[in-house]
């Protein structure tokens, strides 16, 4: 068989997966938006032959689609490597201030040693899922009066919530979860009065949508694995 026909023998299920990890990896990197990504991922699912795909990762680290060689055998996930996100320095942003309006801190900022906040009647977001760090261990010092702010932090972070509450409340269930080894540590200290100051806990959209594609393969390694070997049900 000439290379020239190569464009046109069909893909299988387990190519077209193989071309949505290198996508989600590029995603993962900075290298596709969320835009991108989804477009092609839409049109890796739509291609039938080699020829369809190839061009999906051309511009890629990732070499270009010829004929992979699949492996059903899931590899573990790597720990992540938090030291590239405790970078130093003074932060962007350092307080924030709502008074009967809010505020927000989310997308890619530095997170100072000590970040100060104050809400009354109205809300604050302290989102830090794709946060850098100015140091292992930062503060959020928040006040709350008659209003609530709320800090998201990602999986792997240990939390510590040292703020007292009258008539209001800090959420410590998040307390007590042990951190990935060189995570960051979110002290979460201040007063709320006739408020609350809430901590969560969440995956970023990148993360939701890689895990969303994970079940997807693992969906089709059980269809592939009820299969007879001559593809008859």
């Amino acid at each position: 068989m000439t290379d020239d026909a190569l464009p046109d023998l069909r893909a299988s299920d387990a190519d077209r997966e193989r071309v949505a990890e290198i996508l989600r990896d590029a995603l993962a990197e900075g290298r596709l938006d969320m835009a991108e990504f989804e477009e092609r991922l839409d049109a890796t699912y739509q291609a039938r032959t080699y020829g369809e795909l190839a061009p999906i990762t051309r511009d890629l680290p990732a070499a270009g689609v010829t004929v992979p060689a699949v492996s059903l055998t899931k590899d573990p996930a790597a720990a992540p490597d938090w030291s590239g996100r405790i970078v130093g320095g003074e932060g962007s942003s350092t307080w924030a201030v709502a008074v009967m309006s809010g505020f927000q801190r989310k997308g890619r900022w530095t997170m100072p040693r000590r970040f100060t906040c104050f809400a009354f009647w109205g809300g604050g977001e302290i989102d830090l899922r794709e946060a850098n760090f100015a140091d292992r261990e930062v503060e959020v010092n928040a006040i709350a009066i008659m209003g609530g702010v709320d800090v998201i932090v990602p999986p792997g972070v240990e939390v510590v919530v040292r703020g007292v509450g009258v008539m209001g409340g800090f959420d410590s269930r998040e307390e007590g979860v042990p951190g990935e080894p060189g995570a960051p540590r979110v002290v979460v200290t201040g007063f709320a009065f006739w408020g609350g100051v809430g901590v969560q806990r969440k995956l970023t959209r990148a993360q939701k949508l890689r895990i969303r594609e994970e079940r997807r393969q693992e969906k089709l390694e059980r269809r592939a694995g009820r299969r007879e070997p001559d593809g008859e049900p």
